[in-house]
């Protein structure tokens, strides 16, 4: 199924409508939280405070969030969490002190734990004519849920050069007014808030998210639908050691990549806006190679972690600008290639509330790795840095990317095929 033909399904088309405006106003919070958390403090360490608010959530919510979307249906649980993230961006700019917005940064990200693996658990159920008929030995059709996923993914990572100009311009005219303090702020918080309504008017015009008649809910009386019970399914087992090595990829390329264009590369900050640029086009490679592929997602996740890993050992060994513009063209579309292959494997091979529980483990360990990786290298370049340390003469953050691309490549060892191709619940 082509692009034009996913998007003639209405609700599909009606949810990625929701989740473009949502997304726009998520990268607009997040760009004004950090700004926001510097104005406060005075302190980049503060400033990398908001990087562990990232990380936690996704370490002491995703059992909560294993119960919640195993427990109710996909959207009540998508309306809930975004009126409640509603309340959430209002209340967080009200008080100027930095244990306030720390609390309430924290718990919005809680509540995001919660809503994706709702949103991506109801992805086939939109796109497949009728779901039912995987539960007769026929497959989902790989092609449409991977080009669905991407889609999904583009609309999150796509906003990300439009959340940050709309931030500016917002803050602009905040300054223009003449708005001082934290104040200038509010506004931009209020428009994320705004944005989670709109996705939240946008859910409820679509009349059912799944599961589909006879799916499998969890039985809270045999104590199921726990985040442990995700991790000990065979697919998520054969997947996720994937999904963390590519998370330590992005989060020590996203750490470390502005020291290692202007230290390294001396490329300067258009350098680092051409990097990142790349990185999107290799993104959207990534996308239509999948759609176009016939290979087994398998294949298809172990292939993709191998060149990312390859890539970002050669970027810092090399030390090249040409070729860590090519470099960031192939990183792009390897790591989508193994994020969309990774959660369209889950999609289709689980079902009920098996699908949702593996989908909270693959945004929980995605976003925790991401985090985890960021804050890990950045601070070994730095240590490495005092230290003197430069081994065959590579900069810390030549040598902290080299040995990343390493342990990414040493990571796809562990990706394995399940012993059962479908793990459905009988």
């Amino acid at each position: 199924m082509g692009l034009r033909e996913l998007l003639s399904h209405r609700d599909f088309r009606r949810l990625m409508a929701g989740q473009l405006v949502s997304s726009l106003g998520d990268w607009m919070g997040t760009l004004a939280l950090m700004y926001f958390v510097l104005e406060l403090s005075g302190s980049t360490t503060a400033v990398g405070g908001v990087l562990v608010l990232r990380l936690l959530p996704y370490a002491l919510g995703a059992p909560v969030a294993a119960r919640i979307v195993t427990r109710w249906r996909r959207r009540s649980v998508m309306m809930n969490s975004d009126l409640v993230r509603v309340g959430m961006a209002l209340a967080l700019p009200v008080l100027p002190w930095l244990w306030w917005v720390y609390f309430w940064a924290f718990v919005i990200e809680v509540v995001g734990l919660v809503f994706l693996p709702a949103r991506d658990a109801a992805i086939p159920y939109l796109v497949e004519d009728d779901e039912r008929h995987t539960r007769d030995g026929r497959d989902h059709d790989t092609g449409t849920l991977e080009v669905a996923n991407g889609i999904t993914m583009a609309t999150s990572y796509g906003m990300i050069p439009v959340g940050a100009g709309v931030f500016g311009l917002v803050l602009w005219f905040s300054n223009s007014v003449g708005w001082e303090g934290h104040w200038r702020y509010v506004l931009v918080f209020w428009l994320n808030a705004a944005t989670y309504l709109v996705s939240y008017f946008v859910i409820r015009s679509i009349p059912d998210l799944g599961p589909a008649p006879g799916e499998r809910r969890a039985d809270p009386a045999k104590r199921e639908g726990r985040f442990i019970d995700g991790l000990r399914l065979d697919v998520v087992r054969g997947v996720l050691p994937g999904i963390a090595v590519v998370a330590l990829g992005l989060g020590a390329l996203f750490s470390l990549g502005v020291v290692f264009v202007r230290n390294v590369l001396d490329a300067g900050p258009a350098g680092f806006g051409t990097l990142v640029a790349l990185f999107g086009v290799g993104a959207l490679t990534g996308l239509v190679i999948v759609r176009r592929g016939s290979w087994n997602l398998m294949t298809q996740i172990r292939t993709a972690t191998a060149i990312q890993g390859t890539v970002i050992a050669s970027m810092g060994l090399i030390a090249s600008t040409a070729w860590a513009f090519l470099g960031a063209v192939l990183f792009g579309a390897s790591a989508t290639a193994a994020l969309v292959g990774g959660i369209t494997y889950m999609q289709e091979s689980l079902e009920g509330y098996r699908r949702n529980l593996a989908l909270t483990a693959f945004h929980a360990v995605l976003r925790f790795g991401l985090a985890l990786a960021a804050l890990v290298a950045g601070a070994a370049a730095d240590l490495l840095g005092r230290w003197g340390f430069d081994p065959l003469g590579l900069a810390p953050a030549q040598l902290v990317l080299a040995l990343s691309g390493l342990v990414v490549l040493t990571g796809t060892f562990l990706i394995r095929t399940p012993p059962s191709r479908t793990a459905r619940p009988g």
